[in-house]
């Protein structure tokens, strides 16, 4: 247990084979739901789900909405700016800045505006042939499903061990 520790580890957070099941279930309950719906990017609705999957309820409500306002606002941002000024590298790296000084005055986590300045990236730099605001729209649907189904999920499969110590 010295090794675990030494690297900040710790046993009792070690996934469990109820928790692996419940992740893997809702990872795949949330990549069928995007490819019914035929979103381009159906890969992202999984990956949601996979950050958001906590092994508490409490843990779970906070990661989502963190990552649902911040890919609100890196979405919005990316589009408006692509939109009206372009996708340059100057343009981005402003996006980038301007979306932590939002995150500051709304008094947001660093995980808002990491998920901000992510999704920004997202709609600012892959390539596209559809409008810039389809592709935001597409991005927070993508991601409202992830996180609505990992919500769900630990709603429904709550976990049953203890919550690790703070």
């Amino acid at each position: 247990m010295g090794r675990l520790t030494q690297w900040g580890l710790r046993g009792d957070n070690v996934p469990s084979l109820e928790h692996t099941t419940k992740t893997a279930v809702a990872a795949v309950l949330s990549l069928s739901i995007a490819r019914t719906l035929r979103l381009p990017e159906v890969y992202w609705a999984a990956i949601t789900t996979l950050i958001v999957m906590q092994s508490t309820l409490a843990a779970t409500v906070a990661n989502a909405g963190q990552q649902l306002v911040g890919t609100t606002l890196g979405a919005l941002a990316g589009a408006l700016l692509v939109s009206s000024v372009g996708s340059t590298v100057l343009v981005f790296g402003a996006g980038v800045f301007v979306l932590g000084l939002a995150c500051a005055a709304l008094h947001l986590e660093r995980t808002a505006y990491r998920f901000a300045s992510v999704t920004l990236a997202i709609v600012m730099l892959v390539a596209r042939q559809e409008p810039a605001w389809i592709g935001a729209a597409h991005r927070f649907i993508e991601v409202a499903i992830g996180i609505a189904v990992g919500l769900g999920m630990a709603l429904v499969w709550p976990d049953r061990r203890p919550a690790p110590p703070a």
